[in-house]
Formats: structure tokens, sequence, C-alpha cells
């Protein structure tokens, strides 16, 4: 269940991020936000990998499937969206 809300999270932030974009300059601004919200979600998806690894308890190697999972889900939409408007 966890995962699915930090997804979701991600999604959320992404549709942020185009909206932010978009109201600042056009088309070009949401294809800006989908390229800068990858490395922002990429170091969010690391902060919760640690803290799965040092407060859940997780091992690394239990880990390391669910941050793809985290990190692919909006960065493939982030990608995607991108991609529909560059």
């Amino acid at each position: 269940m966890h995962t699915i809300k930090v997804v979701a999270g991600g999604v959320m932030l992404l549709v942020i991020f185009a909206v932010v974009g978009r109201l600042t300059a056009g088309a070009r601004g949401m294809a800006t936000a989908a390229l800068v919200f990858a490395p922002v979600w990429f170091v969010c998806s690391g902060i919760n990998m640690y803290l799965g690894v040092k407060r859940a308890g997780y091992s690394f190697a239990d880990e390391t499937p669910i941050f793809m999972v985290v990190f692919l889900v909006p960065g493939t939409a982030a990608f995607l969206s991108w991609w529909a408007v560059r």
C-alpha cells in the first residue's frame, strides 16, 4: 500500500511540475518541467529507499525492485509527457 501511495505522490508531483511549467512558459515549459522532474523524483525515490532500509528494516536487495517501480512509473509518465509536447 505504501508503494502505491508513493507512486501516486510522484504522479501528483509531475502534474504540479507540468502545471507550473505550462503557466510559466506554455508547452515548452511543460517539456522542461518533465525534464526537471526526473532528477528530482530520482532523489525522492532514493530517499524512500533509504527510509525503507534504515527505518523499516528491509534489506537493500529487497528495496531495489520497489525503488525501480517507484521511480519508473512516474518517470515513464514524465518521459511520455515530454515526448508528447516537445
